[in-house]
């Protein structure tokens, strides 16, 4: 038996050791997801998108000249050619000060894109966080499952022993066994968990291809945030809000802008051309005008649009509000279950503390055959669940802390 238990942990530390690839710390995921996440790549194409946007909504502010070529052939009674070539241009005068507001309107929309690529910051900083948390609570449990399958397999030994001196009756051998393969059950299980959640923080860090990996760190909370902060200044500060903010102000452009389809527009064109039967063509002609738009009738189409304008105003508004109230009771939820997450470390630590030495206590007695076989395993099993209860409420303290994070709007340039 203590050859067949030195096998298993030599094989198990070896596998450890393959298992442990290329060595990642937080910062070097912060920094390479910051880079390569498909969704950071995406909202950033947004923004450039409405930068586009605003130069096309503006280019109407500018003089658009036109320059052109002709070339014909005619053949009626008798051939002819005929040459040209000419410029001609256009300028706006005015038209309600719609491009103006065109203009201003797209110049939100960027600053709206802006806050939105904050907000997908934020999100993959949430689930990059989590995934780099699972992993390292996932490398410790199979550190964790392996030293329990020893215990397994030590209580196992003792019990044989006791059981071939009958000082031990067989249910208690049977179970003992039984306790052994459930924990080398854990362990495969421990296994296949830390593969997966190398797998989940590569994703969030935008790779896309598996290698080996291991997380550096340690399952232990920094910021305790003990004290309760101002949760409506912090949402203020919430790119979500300011998105919809931005949005908000484009859509108050909008209207305006629908509005100034009522008034008239004004420009003012010129041209200047060459034309003739032979090339170079040699007869001049410019001209020179200023022309008026007035709309008449469209059948209801811009009264329509203003409609339809204003109603976006509004529901850019409500939308508006009630985000803000939704950030701030998920800042005052996010924070109370962080404070949560922290306390009920301290809590599972002296659980911990007291099956451990429970543990040891029982172990001498029950070696001196002081305690039944049913009380010991009862206090074995206490101490087993305690080391997995301790391990999972650190880890969890850590994913509250990195939802708390994630509410306040930090994106990955917050490295905490």
């Amino acid at each position: 038996m203590k050859i067949f238990t030195g096998i298993i942990l030599f094989l198990l530390f070896f596998y450890s050791i393959a298992m442990a690839g290329e060595a990642l710390t937080w910062k070097d995921c912060l920094d390479e997801a910051s880079k390569k996440h498909p969704d950071l790549i995406s909202a950033e194409e947004k923004i450039n998108q409405e930068e586009a946007g605003k130069y096309i909504a503006g280019s109407g502010l500018y003089p658009q000249v036109d320059a052109s070529i002709d070339w014909s052939h005619t053949k009626t009674t008798a051939k002819r050619n005929s040459y040209s070539y000419g410029v001609a241009g256009t300028q706006l005068i005015y038209n309600g000060s719609k491009t103006i507001n065109d203009l201003k309107s797209a110049a939100e929309n960027i600053k709206a894109a802006e806050y939105n690529y904050k907000f997908i910051s934020s999100e993959v900083r949430y689930r990059l966080r989590a995934a780099f948390v699972n992993l390292l609570k996932d490398q410790e449990m199979l550190g964790l499952a392996g030293n329990i399958a020893k215990i397994r397999r030590d209580n196992l030994i003792l019990i044989t022993m006791r059981y071939e001196a009958g000082l031990e009756h067989k249910g208690a051998l049977l179970a003992a066994d039984a306790d052994l393969t459930q924990a080398e059950f854990e362990v495969a299980q421990a296994k296949r968990a830390l593969e997966v959640s190398q797998k989940a923080l590569l994703k969030e860090m935008g790779r896309q291809d598996f290698s080996s990996i291991e997380a550096q760190g340690e399952l232990k909370v920094k910021d305790l945030a003990l004290e309760k902060p101002d949760f409506e200044a912090i949402a203020h500060n919430n790119p979500s809000i300011g998105k919809l903010s931005a949005q908000t102000k484009a859509a108050s452009f909008g209207v305006k802008s629908s509005e100034a389809d009522f008034y008239p527009e004004i420009t003012a064109s010129a041209g200047a051309d060459r034309s003739g039967a032979h090339w170079p063509p040699d007869q001049d002609q410019w001209d020179i005008g200023i022309g008026l738009s007035v709309p008449m009738f469209e059948g209801g189409l811009r009264k329509a649009e203003v409609k339809k304008a204003k109603s976006l105003f509004n529901q850019a508004q409500a939308d508006e509000r009630s985000k803000k109230d939704s950030v701030i009771l998920a800042l005052e939820q996010a924070w109370a279950g962080f404070q949560d997450a922290i306390e009920e470390v301290g809590v599972q630590k002296k659980f911990l503390e007291a099956a451990e030495e429970r543990a040891k206590i029982a172990e001498g007695q029950y070696s001196l055959g002081l305690i039944q076989f049913d009380n010991w395993t009862i206090i074995e099993d206490s101490l087993v669940k305690a080391k997995k209860a301790f391990l999972d409420s650190r880890a969890n303290a850590l994913l509250a802390e990195a939802g708390w994070i994630e509410a306040k709007g930090e994106t990955l340039e917050y490295v905490e």
